[in-house]
C-alpha cells in the first residue's frame, strides 16, 4: 500500500518530540472534530538517548464532517493551546493514503504511523524531559486550524545506563561477593552519558533454575553514579542492577552478571569428626 512520509516540522525553533499517550476521552473534540483510540508507542514512555533515532509507533482515529487542507498533527505545548511558540513542540506522521489523504473531507484513520525522533537534531536540551499538556491540529482551507485539547498529559525522559560487575568469580560458598556497577543519565546538551547521583537502584538476584529475578536490597549511587554493595555466597545465580526510573529519566536495568558457588570443604564432606583413642 502507498504511504506518505512527512517529516518533523520546525516550530519556534524546536522540533517534535513525543512520548506514550494514552487513549484519548471520547470528549476530546473542538469545533466539529474530535480525536479517539489515540496511543503513542504502545502507552509506555519514550525514553530518548544521545544519539540513537527513536521509532514511535502512533495510531489514531479523527472524527469529522468539515473538509481539511491538511492531515491532523499531534502536538506537546506548554503554553496556551493553539499559540505556537517556542513552549510548542509538533510533527508530522506516516500514513496509508487511502484512510487518510493529503487533503479530504470526514474521518480519518492511522494504524501505523511512526514518528522519528532524532536526539542529535530534534532536542535542545535537557529542559525537554518531563511532562507536556498534548492536543492536536487540524488545517482547514483558506488557513485556518482546529485545536483539539487531547487532556492527556504526556512524558519525555531522558535514557539511562547502568553496568554491573560481581566478583569473585567463581567463588566458595559462604564468602563475599562484592556487586559494583555504575548508573548514567543521557545529558543532551553534552550529548553524552554522565554519571548519575543519589540514585536508588535496586541489586537483584536471580538463582539458577528460576525465571525471574528478586530484590536483595537497595543502594544509593554516589556522587559519581556509582553502586557498590556486598552479598554472601549462598547459589548460583545472575545478579544485576535495577533503576526503576523517574518523570524525567527512563527505567533501566543492567545485563546478568552470572557467579558460580562452589562448595567449600565442608559441604563436599561433611563436618570433621574426632574420636578419642580407645
Amino acid at each position: 500500500m502507498a504511504k506518505k512520509m512527512w517529516n518533523a516540522v520546525v516550530a519556534g525553533g524546536a522540533v517534535a518530540v513525543f512520548t506514550a499517550m494514552a487513549a484519548a476521552p471520547t470528549d476530546a473534540a473542538t469545533g466539529g472534530v474530535s480525536y479517539s483510540q489515540v496511543t503513542v508507542n504502545g502507552g509506555k514512555p519514550i525514553v530518548i538517548g544521545i544519539q540513537e533515532v527513536v521509532s514511535v509507533p502512533v495510531t489514531f482515529r479523527m472524527t469529522t464532517s468539515r473538509t481539511w487542507a491538511w492531515p491532523p498533527l499531534f502536538l506537546l505545548y506548554r503554553g496556551k493551546l493553539g499559540e505556537m511558540g517556542s513552549d510548542t513542540l509538533y510533527s508530522g506522521f506516516g500514513y496509508s493514503d487511502d484512510a487518510c489523504p493529503t487533503e479530504g473531507k470526514g474521518n480519518c484513520v492511522v494504524d501505523d504511523g511512526v514518528l522519528d525522533i532524532d536526539p542529535k537534531s530534534h532536542i535542545e536540551g535537557n529542559g525537554y524531559a518531563g511532562t507536556w499538556k498534548s492536543c492536536a491540529r487540524l488545517s482547514l482551507p483558506g488557513g485556518d486550524s482546529v485545536y483539539t485539547d487531547l487532556k492527556h498529559p504526556v512524558q519525555v525522559q531522558r535514557a539511562t545506563r547502568v553496568t554491573v560487575n560481581a566478583a569473585p568469580e567463581p567463588v566458595l560458598f559462604g564468602k563475599t561477593i562484592t556487586v559494583t556497577g555504575k548508573v548514567t543519565l543521557a545529558n543532551w546538551e553534552k550529548h553524552t552519558y554522565q554519571g548519575y547521583a543519589g540514585r536508588t537502584v535496586s541489586l537483584q538476584f536471580k538463582a539458577d533454575g528460576t525465571s525471574s529475578y528478586k530484590t536483595v536490597k537497595k543502594v544509593t549511587s554516589s556522587s559519581t553514579g556509582a553502586l557498590k554493595t556486598t552479598v554472601k555466597a549462598t547459589e548460583s545465580g545472575t545478579w544485576r542492577w535495577n533503576y526503576y526510573g523517574n518523570s524525567t529519566a527512563g527505567a533501566k536495568a543492567s545485563a546478568g552478571d552470572h557467579v558460580v558457588v562452589s562448595p567449600g570443604v565442608r559441604e563436599m564432606h561433611g563436618p570433621r569428626v574426632m574420636h578419642a583413642a580407645g
